[in-house]
């Protein structure tokens, strides 16, 4: 009898990051988005358009914090799109692992430059 790997025996392989991923995904793009609606709020109900206006605005730490978890939110829907485009397009390990490598450093900047420029405002 031949072993045809179907069914609950079957043989599975993979990094098994589907649902995981796809939730996250969803759940990063739910936060942006409200993010950007309490955004939209705010410069619509703003009356100085200044730099002054603008730095009042960042200056609130609730408002830090939000833009925080949103920037933070980002990193982490950029890295599972990147992560899953190399993946599934960049074939060769060695060139797959450097690009990944390459994109996670590049991401770990971008959050400490968000810190410090949150922060300094």
């Amino acid at each position: 009898m031949a072993n045809n790997n179907i069914g609950p025996k079957r043989l599975v392989v993979g990094a098994h990051y589907g649902l995981k991923d796809w939730l996250v995904q969803r759940l990063t793009a739910i936060i942006m988005a409200l993010y950007t609606v309490i955004l939209l709020a705010k410069f619509l109900m703003a009356n100085d358009f200044s730099y002054v206006g603008w730095a009042g605005m960042f200056a609130q730490q609730w408002f830090k914090l939000a833009t925080f978890a949103v920037l933070m939110s980002l990193f982490y829907h950029a890295w599972i799109g990147i992560r899953d485009i190399s993946m599934d397009y960049v074939k060769p390990l060695v060139l797959r692992l450097t690009l990944q490598v390459a994109a996670v450093l590049w991401l770990i900047g971008c959050a400490g430059w968000t810190v410090q420029i949150l922060w300094r405002v």
